[in-house]
C-alpha cells in the first residue's frame, strides 16, 4: 500500500517523529496550541469518523487503524457520528418505498 507520508528511505514514518517534526509545528505555525484535542489521535479518530459516516464497514475501518478488535471501533467512535434522520428515511425508503408509494421491499419488487 502507498504511503502518504514516509522516511527518506520511503518507509513508514514513525507516529512519534511525525508528530514531533510535522504535525506540532505545523499546529504552531497555524496559531492551534498542541492539545490532546489536537493531536495525532484525536486525527486518528477524526479519520474513524469520517470513514464510518462515509458508510465503511466497521470492520474495514478496525482493519485500516490497525484494530483487531472492530468492537472497539464502534465503542471509540460511534458515539462522534452525526446522527441523520435524512439518512434513516433514505434506508426505510430504500427497503420499503417503492416508486408507485407501495410498501412492498424494494428486492421484492425486483425478483418480479
Amino acid at each position: 500500500m502507498p504511503l502518504v507520508f514516509t522516511t527518506p528511505l520511503h518507509t513508514a514514518i514513525n507516529r512519534s517523529t511525525f508528530a514531533n517534526r510535522a504535525w506540532r509545528p505545523a499546529l504552531s505555525r497555524a496559531g492551534i496550541k498542541s492539545t490532546r484535542a489536537t493531536g495525532m489521535h484525536a486525527l486518528r479518530h477524526y479519520f474513524d469518523s469520517v470513514v464510518l459516516d462515509k458508510r465503511q464497514s466497521v470492520k474495514a475501518v478496525a482493519e485500516y487503524l490497525g484494530r483487531s478488535n472492530p468492537a472497539f471501533t464502534l465503542r471509540a467512535c460511534t458515539h462522534k457520528l452525526p446522527i441523520s434522520a435524512d439518512r434513516a428515511r433514505e434506508a426505510y425508503d430504500d427497503l420499503f418505498g417503492g416508486e408507485d408509494g407501495s410498501c412492498v421491499p424494494a428486492a421484492a419488487q425486483d425478483a418480479d
